[in-house]
């Protein structure tokens, strides 16, 4: 009987030290894609997006393209039909279609669970437990995933997934896994650094949609 507590209590000790260590490497994978990727002037990005819920008979097909110049705060994304451009202040979204511009101040925010593609690069930085997930072979491609789950157990978000190039250390995937059992994932299929951008690219000319009658609050 002593004999197999002594085992429990070995299985147990082997269990949290292997959790530690799987943590560790994962904080430290992803410290090491924050330096590389913080240490770029700008980053030009091309990605898709998948939604997938099963339960609600809910997926987009094909996926739905987007793209986002990044310098620091300051960002210009096109996704969903909309163009949001930040200055580091104050956050633009253009709608083209119904020809409305909303200023508010302040970037987005994650408290409706979902993760925006201008925080893909720094999401993970507070929030979450991490342990370094599966490797997977994409086309000749290495990726190691790290599993993050939300540290508020209220979280509408269940885990993410995020998969790290292992020879580039940037990222190229993030598979986010909602409680309403919404699937969504996020693969960078360009990128580009320190790129010839214009400050423009990140202010709004007001006269200019004006002129083009947009309603603007």
């Amino acid at each position: 009987m002593r004999k197999l507590g002594l085992l429990l209590i070995a299985l147990l000790i082997g269990t949290s030290v292997s959790a530690q260590d799987s943590s560790t490497q994962a904080k430290s994978l992803l410290d090491e894609v924050s330096s590389k990727m913080g240490a770029y002037k700008n980053m030009t990005i091309g990605f898709t997006s998948t939604l997938v819920n099963e339960e609600a008979g809910i997926t987009n097909d094909p996926p739905i393209r987007g793209n986002i110049t990044i310098a620091g705060e300051k960002y210009n994304l096109n996704y969903l039909g909309n163009n949001f451009v930040f200055n580091g202040k104050k956050l633009v979204v253009i709608n083209t279609e119904e020809k409305e511009v909303t200023i508010t101040d302040g970037d987005l925010e994650e408290e409706d669970g979902f993760i925006y593609p201008s925080k893909l690069l720094t999401f993970y930085k507070e929030g979450y437990n991490y342990a370094m997930g599966t490797v997977k072979n994409n086309k000749g491609r290495k990726v190691q995933y790290v599993d993050l789950t939300p540290i508020d157990s209220n979280s509408d978000i269940i885990k993410v997934q995020l998969g790290i190039d292992a020879k580039t250390k940037h990222i190229y995937k993030l598979v986010q896994i909602g409680s309403n059992g919404a699937v969504t994932t996020f693969t960078i299929n360009k990128f580009k650094s320190d790129q010839p951008i214009s400050e423009n690219l990140f202010s709004f000319d007001k006269a200019k949609y004006e002129k083009q009658g947009y309603l603007i609050d």
